[in-house]
C-alpha cells in the first residue's frame, strides 16, 4: 500500500474524538450554543413536564436524530421515540396523631404534629412507639418491625463516626424505614420547628404513577408533643436525650402507642422519556447507553421579578446539546459500532430523578444488555483543557476503560473521588439502584471551586440562561471524549460482556 494511502487508512481507523482540533472543537462549540440557544429560549417556557415546553423540547430533539438517521428506541410500536412515563404531583391533605397508654387515650393537640405519605394514604394503629436515639444505629428488623421508630433531629454534636448519616435528617428516616419501622417520628428537639417543615413539606412533591394505595408514612412532633405523647410516663424530653448521649445507649420500648393517618391531594402529569438507537454490527451483544435529562423547573419566580422563567441554559439544556452532537459523530463512525448505542432524554430528573428510574423499570431491553451508562448533565462550566472528573469513580467496573480512553485521547483524568459527593444528584444514580453500572465523566467536575460557583449563582434560577462568557471549552471537548467512550465500550473485544456480567 503507498504510504499515502497508509496514512490516510490509518487516519480513517483513528477514533473520532482523537482526530479533533481547534477548529473541530470550535464547530462542536458553535454547534452546542445553537441547540441550547434554541432550549434555553423564553418560547420553551423552561422545559417543564407536561407543559407545552415539553412538546417544543421533544419535537426539537426527535427531529435532530431522525435527520441524523437514528432510529427510535423504545421498542414499542405505539409508541415510537417517545416512552409515556405518569408522574403524580402529591401534597399533604391529612394527618391525624393518636397516643395512648394502656389503652387509654392521652389528650393531645394535633397542631403539635405532621404526619406525612408517600402515597396516597398511610395508616398505621396502635403501634408502640420504640425510642432509637439520634438513629445512628438501625436497630435489627426483628425489633423494628412493627413499630414506630421515635428519632432525635438534633444531633447532639456527634462526630462522624459516632453520627455516620451526619445532620440529614432524611437519611436516618429512610433507613429505619428500609430496616422495617412501621412508620419513623423525628422529634424537632434542634433548630427545626414544626412550622418550618410544615411548610417545606406543603409544598408538591412527585413520583412514578402507581396503584398502590399506601406508602412510607414519616412524622415529626414539636417537643411540646412529645411531652403530651409521654403524659402519664416516666420519661420525657430531657431524659431521653441523656439517654441517647449515653455511651451505653441501647433502643427501647416506650409505655406508649401510637395510631397516625396521613393522606394526599394528587395530581397526574404525563410526559416523556425520549429514547433513540444507533443499530450496532453484532444484535445481541449488548448495549451502551447515553444520557441526559431535557427537564427544567418551567416558571419559578415571581413578580416584581423581570424575568420569571428558569431557562436552565447550562441545566441541562447543555447537556442536551452535548448528546446530541455526541449523537451526530457517533452515526458517523466509519464502520458503526458492534454493540447498540441507546440514546435516552429522560424526563422529571430535577423533581427524582424520576424518568430514569421509569426508564429501569420499564426499559426497551434487558437491563443486563447495558454494559456501560453515561450521563450527561450541566457541561457547560470549564474551560478547555480542564481535567476529566468522574461522578461515580471507583464505584463501577468502567474505571479501568475510562482511564484507557482518556490515555489514547491525552486527556487528563483527575484521581479525586471529590465529585462522587453528587452522585445521588444525577440520573446514574437511578441506573445504578438498578446494578447498572452507571457514571458521569465530564470536565465539569474535573474543577469543583468552578462548578460551586456556578451552584452558588446561575443554579436553578432565573440567572441560568444564555449569556455572553457561556463556557462551552470543555464540554466540546466532553463531546469528542464520550465519542471516544462509546467506541470502545461499544467494542466486545476491549470491553468483553463478561466483565459487567461478573458485576451483578
Amino acid at each position: 500500500m503507498p504510504p499515502v494511502a497508509a496514512l490516510l487508512a490509518a487516519f480513517c481507523a483513528m477514533p473520532a474524538a482523537a482526530r479533533t482540533d481547534s477548529r473541530s472543537e470550535k464547530q462542536i462549540e458553535a454547534q452546542l450554543l445553537e441547540h441550547i440557544r434554541v432550549l434555553a429560549s423564553d418560547d420553551y417556557g423552561g422545559r417543564e413536564p407536561g407543559t407545552d415546553g415539553e412538546a417544543k423540547t421533544l419535537r426539537y430533539i426527535g427531529r435532530q436524530l431522525f435527520e441524523m438517521g437514528l432510529v427510535s428506541g423504545t421498542n414499542q410500536p405505539a409508541n415510537p421515540w417517545y416512552a409515556p412515563v405518569k408522574l403524580v404531583a402529591r401534597e399533604p391533605a391529612g394527618s391525624v396523631a393518636r397516643f395512648s397508654r394502656r389503652g387509654r387515650v392521652v389528650p393531645f393537640d394535633q397542631d403539635q404534629a405532621l404526619l406525612l405519605t408517600s402515597g396516597r394514604r398511610a395508616l398505621v394503629q396502635g403501634a408502640p412507639l420504640y425510642f432509637v436515639g439520634r438513629g445512628n444505629i438501625v436497630p435489627p428488623r426483628a425489633e423494628l418491625a412493627g413499630r414506630v421508630a421515635l428519632l432525635l433531629d438534633d444531633q447532639g454534636g456527634l462526630g462522624a463516626k459516632e453520627a455516620p448519616y451526619g445532620p440529614d435528617a432524611s437519611l436516618r428516616q429512610n433507613a429505619l424505614l428500609a430496616g422495617g419501622a412501621a412508620a419513623v417520628v423525628t422529634v424537632l428537639d434542634g433548630q427545626r420547628t414544626l412550622a418550618g417543615v410544615a411548610e417545606r413539606r406543603r409544598r408538591q412533591g412527585y413520583a412514578l404513577a402507581s396503584e398502590a394505595l399506601g406508602g412510607d408514612m414519616e412524622g415529626f412532633l414539636s417537643p411540646e408533643g412529645l411531652e403530651q405523647a409521654l403524659a402519664g410516663v416516666p420519661d420525657n424530653l430531657a431524659s431521653l436525650r441523656r439517654e441517647a448521649d449515653r455511651p451505653d445507649f441501647a433502643p427501647h420500648l416506650l409505655d406508649v402507642s401510637a395510631s397516625f393517618e396521613a393522606t394526599t391531594r394528587e395530581t397526574s402529569i404525563r410526559t416523556h422519556n425520549l429514547i433513540g438507537r444507533i443499530p450496532g454490527r453484532k444484535p445481541g451483544s449488548g448495549a451502551v447507553l447515553l444520557l441526559a435529562h431535557w427537564d427544567h423547573f418551567g416558571q419559578c419566580a415571581s413578580p416584581p421579578a423581570e424575568h420569571l422563567i428558569c431557562n436552565g441554559a447550562v441545566d441541562n439544556a447543555s447537556g442536551v446539546a452535548a448528546l446530541l452532537e455526541v449523537s451526530r459523530r457517533l452515526m458517523k463512525v466509519p464502520g458503526g459500532m458492534e454493540r447498540d448505542v441507546i440514546v435516552l432524554f429522560t424526563t422529571g430528573e430535577e423533581i427524582g430523578l424520576l424518568g430514569a428510574e421509569a426508564f429501569a423499570e420499564n426499559p426497551p431491553l434487558p437491563l443486563k444488555n447495558i454494559v456501560a451508562a453515561f450521563n450527561i448533565d450541566s457541561v457547560a462550566i470549564a474551560p478547555a483543557g480542564t481535567p476529566v472528573g468522574i461522578v461515580g469513580r471507583g464505584m463501577t467496573v468502567l474505571d479501568t476503560g475510562i482511564a484507557t480512553v482518556a490515555r489514547e485521547q491525552k486527556r487528563k483524568l483527575s484521581m479525586s473521588d471529590e465529585p462522587n459527593r453528587y452522585i445521588r444528584r444525577q440520573d446514574g444514580w437511578a441506573l445504578m439502584s438498578h446494578d447498572l453500572p452507571a457514571v458521569m465523566v465530564t470536565s465539569a467536575y474535573g474543577d469543583l471551586a468552578r462548578l460551586e460557583k456556578y451552584f452558588d449563582t446561575d443554579y436553578h434560577r432565573p440567572q441560568d440562561v444564555v449569556k455572553p462568557g457561556l463556557e462551552l471549552g470543555g464540554a466540546a471537548e466532553d463531546v469528542a471524549f464520550h465519542v471516544a467512550l462509546v467506541q470502545y465500550f461499544a467494542d466486545t473485544k476491549r470491553f468483553p460482556a463478561t466483565v459487567v456480567a461478573g458485576t451483578r
